[in-house]
């Protein structure tokens, strides 16, 4: 039986509560949790790599790019059948989503964590880890891109999001649903991902690259604030069908003339943005003055994606492309 290689990164599958600091931190080692799964499963095939011990909120995207190297190693080798990436879950989708538009390789790279610590009842960080183990293992899991696996669910990192601060099924595809399911020893895959087009990007980005959520009223201080401090690149997540205060239009146009790319997504949870709209601040207004359009895309991703773009020195049209 081919490897599968564990990289813990951190994140609250690692954490337990500490009595003095009165809340979670990282308490528990790759070799503890492995030993922890060991009493459930007959793995012996696993290799753990210690990558760090941090809490998704200060996974930043360097570590992403170190991580990608990484994980490539594992993949090169043909002992190992996949990779399993043990992430907290604040920031999971965009290391995942981030690993997505750069991947090289057909074989699966899977990202799990854990909604509970060690120190709660209900744990779920064991049955994420095995869970996450069975799909690399799995021969119909290649050439599906990197995947996200939490709570028996199956999903792309190019659709799923977090979508509940609590709730052990955090992780959906709310659009389209997952990709399968793991029941007992079955992996199944119920359809296809979305988007199956390799984007042959290399795993470079730039980090001038700025995400905004736009609400009622905003106006355009925000964006002056950041072409003045040298950004390259803005994702608006703007609302409903990708619109904007009309008092935001003049410093859209001024980042514009500027230089800097601004890509329009939708703050909304599901649905695509489309210039539907010609009143000045709606999307086909954003358009005309060299707005681009970012599909369905949550900001977060969007950002990523407009980060590794830009990285990449793709011309307009070649971004446009990629989010269209």
């Amino acid at each position: 039986m081919q490897k599968v290689a564990l990289i813990f990164t951190g994140g609250t599958i690692a954490m337990k509560v500490n009595s003095k600091l009165q809340g979670a931190v990282p308490s528990v080692t790759p070799e503890e949790i492995v030993s922890a799964i060991a009493e459930y499963t007959p793995y012996e095939n696993l290799e753990t790599f210690e990558f760090s011990k941090l809490p998704s909120p200060s996974i930043t995207p360097d570590k992403m790019h170190e991580l990608k190297s990484i994980i490539d190693g594992y993949l090169e080798n043909p002992a190992f059948a996949g990779v399993v990436v043990v992430h907290g879950t604040d920031t999971l989708e965009e290391t995942a989503f981030y690993l997505d538009i750069v991947s090289s390789s057909d074989k699966p790279v899977v990202l799990t964590g854990s909604m509970k610590n060690a120190s709660e009842l209900g744990y779920d960080g064991l049955t994420n880890l095995v869970s996450s183990i069975k799909v690399v293992l799995e021969p119909t899991s290649r050439g599906k891109g990197v995947l996200v696996v939490m709570n028996y669910a199956i999903n792309s990192a190019w659709e799923v999001t977090k979508t509940h601060t609590l709730n052990l099924d955090t992780f959906q595809s709310v659009e389209f649903g997952p990709l399968g399911i793991i029941d007992d020893e079955d992996v199944i895959y119920f359809r296809e991902r979305t988007q199956r087009k390799a984007l042959n990007l290399k795993s470079a980005f730039s980090d001038d690259v700025h995400l905004l959520k736009v609400y009622a009223g905003m106006g355009g201080e925000l964006i002056d604030a950041l072409v003045d401090s040298g950004a390259k690149g803005i994702v608006l997540e703007a609302l409903g069908r990708g619109n904007v205060p009309a008092t935001m239009m003049d410093a859209i146009k001024n980042a514009r003339q500027a230089g800097v790319a601004i890509v329009i997504v939708s703050r909304c949870i599901g649905g695509r943005v489309l210039d539907t709209y010609g009143y000045i601040g709606g999307g086909k207004d954003l358009v005309r003055h060299g707005c681009m359009l970012g599909g369905n895309l949550s900001g977060p991703k969007a950002r990523v994606l407009l980060m590794v773009a830009l990285s990449n020195g793709l011309s307009r049209k070649e971004i446009e492309r990629l989010f269209a």
